[in-house]
C-alpha cells in the first residue's frame, strides 16, 4: 500500500504481543509508517478497543479517514479465548497482582462446571475490575487501587452471546466466549469461581476475533513494521 492508502483510510489487522499495552502497538505502526513511508507526523491513527498488556490477540487499528469507524468496530461482538485458574483470586482477577486468597476445589466436577456456565449466557450485570482504566471522580480505577484506596464500583450490564469451556485439567479450565462490548473477561473469570463456591483468576486471555474480524488474518507489529517498504 501507498501513503495515499493510508491517509484515505486502512483497517489494519494487528495481532499485539503479550506484555504491549494496546498504545505501544500503535505508536509502533505509527512511527514505522512515519519514517518508512514519509507520513505527516499528525496523520490520524487508532485502536478500535483496548487489550490488557497480559492479553494478546486482535487488534484493529485504524488510519486516516477510518478513525471515523472506531466507535462503529468498538460497538461489535468480540470472540477470546483463554484459562482460567481455579481455587485462588488476585486483586486484579489476573496475574498482574499477586493471589490474595486461596478456595477449596474438591466439590467441583465437570457437571458443575457446565451447569455455571449457564449462569453466565445472556445479559448479565458485571463489576469491572479495581485493576482497570475506568475512571471514578476523575481518576482511574487502577489508580486508586494502587494507592490502596477502596472505591465503590458500579455494575454494568453486558452480553455473553455464547460460552463454551474447551478443556478441564483442573486447576485450569480453558473457554471460548463470545460477548458484547465492554464485557471484562478478568470480571467473568472471577465470578465464574465465585459462583462454583470458590475462586478463580485469569491466567490467559486472547482475542481472538472482532466482528467478522479474525486474528488469523493479522499481522505481527513487529512484521508489519519490516513488511513495509521505504520510499
Amino acid at each position: 500500500m501507498t501513503d495515499e492508502d493510508y491517509l484515505n483510510g486502512q483497517i489494519l489487522l494487528i495481532d499485539k504481543p503479550l506484555n504491549w499495552t494496546s498504545f505501544q502497538a500503535v505508536n509502533k505502526l505509527k512511527y514505522a509508517l512515519i519514517n518508512k513511508l514519509g507520513l505527516p507526523k499528525k496523520f490520524k491513527i487508532g485502536h478500535a478497543g483496548t487489550l490488557d498488556p497480559l492479553a494478546t490477540g486482535l487488534l484493529l487499528v485504524c488510519t486516516g479517514k477510518f478513525t471515523k469507524r472506531i466507535t462503529e468496530l468498538q460497538g461489535q461482538a468480540k470472540e477470546y479465548t483463554g484459562t482460567f485458574f481455579i481455587g485462588a483470586t488476585t486483586p486484579s482477577y489476573d496475574l498482574e497482582t499477586e493471589i490474595d486468597e486461596t478456595f477449596p476445589t474438591s466439590h467441583i466436577d465437570e457437571a458443575l462446571i457446565h451447569e455455571t456456565v449457564k449462569q453466565f449466557l445472556g445479559e448479565i450485570d458485571q463489576i469491572p475490575p479495581i485493576y482497570s482504566a475506568i475512571k471514578k471522580e476523575g481518576v482511574r480505577l487502577y489508580e486508586h487501587a494502587r494507592a490502596g484506596k477502596t472505591v465503590e464500583i458500579a455494575s454494568r450490564k453486558t452480553t455473553i452471546h455464547e460460552f463454551e469451556i474447551t478443556r478441564i485439567a483442573l486447576p485450569e479450565i480453558d473457554f471460548r466466549v463470545v460477548c458484547s462490548k465492554g464485557t471484562y473477561i478478568r470480571s467473568l473469570a472471577f465470578d465464574f469461581g465465585k459462583a462454583m463456591n470458590s475462586g478463580s483468576h485469569l491466567t490467559a486471555l486472547r482475542r481472538t476475533k472482532i466482528g467478522d474480524y479474525d486474528v488469523k488474518d493479522a499481522v505481527d507489529a513487529i512484521a508489519f513494521e519490516d513488511n513495509l517498504e521505504s520510499k
